[in-house]
């Protein structure tokens, strides 16, 4: 095997700067607009609606805080079910957990997202028995779409809100319309690793007007509309800051140039890796439009001779990062008490499942380093099993 061993490090997928963020962030010092709440803060929303087409939207500091607003102010409480997918990061279940609530893992079909038949049938079977969820939380995996009409036809059918966990996916759409746009509530992550970035920070969408201003309020430890500091209910310190809401204003201005890059990214892997023998690619599902955040492959150990982990290490060798598949929600220990619905799927994708180097500045003279890595492991596999 040749050595790939380059001193230069690829990551994951790091941040990428345009260029345009630096006079938005300048425009904030220039003006003294600092604090959390700015005019860029208040543009931001507005651009967020105008990109994606949902009517309101609020700027958090975390796209968990997100999900965290919105299943509070859709009702859920202590003691009350939420279904989640289980093929997931962790924040997409913590929100339920701050609540008082219990979570319902919710295994994947074939598009890696949340099996909507398997929603049906678990909805129906709780309706049965009176132990309907308070809401669903739909995740939209390393930016494809779920199939959110059958889901919201499952949904609906029992008058169940679904709050899209479109973190990873903005810019993604189901149908033509925005992952994140389509329940009663969605949320978007602008993490450092995200498709876009405000370092940290996230935004709560909704058509729902009173629900966002509601959250807004909340938001900014619920402070009551009075001259001096009243509180009437609880409140979080969760407003984006006006200086990171400006990073945000110049990211969103090359979103589409991005979700290119992405697809790009995944096609030149795809056209070097596809062929190797084990080796299948996350499928774009029909529905959609993917904004590829990350590519995702599965590594058959049998076909391809060794397995996810080897692979992975292979790489981590030559330094250049990878990341197995998010380990399901029902298999981790601080939610094992907590029931699922299947999850055998989401397992395989687990064991298997590897997130090469996604990032947009990446050139391809990086991509043919980790495809040409990935052969010489497959050409020595088969040298040797001759």
């Amino acid at each position: 095997m040749k050595n790939h061993n380059h001193s230069s490090r690829i990551y994951l997928s790091p941040p990428h700067m345009s260029g345009l963020e630096q006079q938005f962030v300048q425009e904030a010092f220039d003006t003294n607009w600092i604090a959390p709440v700015g005019p860029h803060v208040t543009a931001f929303e507005r651009e967020i609606c105008e990109y994606t087409g949902a009517q309101h939207a609020c700027a958090l500091s975390s796209g968990t805080a997100g999900i965290h607003l919105a299943l509070q102010l859709i009702g859920v409480g202590l003691g009350d079910e939420v279904f989640v997918s289980t093929l997931t990061f962790s924040a997409s279940v913590n929100p339920i957990i701050y609540l008082g609530a219990k979570p319902v893992f919710i295994d994947c079909d074939a598009s890696w997202n949340m099996d909507a038949r398997l929603l049906r049938d678990a909805l129906e079977q709780r309706a049965r028995i009176g132990r309907l969820p308070k809401a669903v939380v739909v995740v939209h995996l390393y930016g494809q779409s779920a199939d959110m009409g059958a889901i919201m036809t499952a949904c609906n059918a029992y008058g169940i809100p679904v709050v899209e966990d479109a973190a990873e996916s903005l810019g993604a759409t189901y149908k033509n319309r925005h992952t994140g746009t389509i329940g009663k509530a969605g949320i978007f992550s602008f993490n450092g690793n995200k498709i876009i970035t405000t370092s940290g920070g996230g935004m709560l969408v909704s058509d729902d007007k009173a629900l966002i201003d509601h959250a807004r309020k909340l938001a900014t430890q619920a402070r009551d509309p009075a001259p001096h500091y009243q509180h009437s209910e609880i409140g979080y310190n969760y407003r984006l800051s006006n200086v990171l809401a400006g990073i945000g204003r110049g990211q969103l201005r090359v979103l589409d140039d991005r979700v290119q890059k992405k697809r790009w990214i995944h096609d030149f892997y795809y056209e070097n890796l596809a062929h190797l023998p084990g080796i299948s690619f996350m499928p774009e599902a029909n529905w959609g439009h993917a904004n590829r955040w990350l590519t995702v492959i599965s590594i058959d150990p049998e076909q391809f001779g060794v397995d996810r982990e080897t692979v992975r290490m292979a790489l981590e060798t030559a330094n250049i990062e990878s990341r197995p598949v998010w380990k399901p929600m029902h298999l981790q220990p601080v939610f094992a008490q907590y029931e699922s619905f299947n999850g055998q799927v989401a397992e395989s994708f687990f064991e298997n499942g590897l997130c090469l180097p996604s990032g947009t500045a990446l050139e391809k003279a990086d991509l043919q380093r980790i495809v040409a890595l990935l052969r010489d492991i497959s050409i020595k596999l088969e040298s040797s099993a001759v």
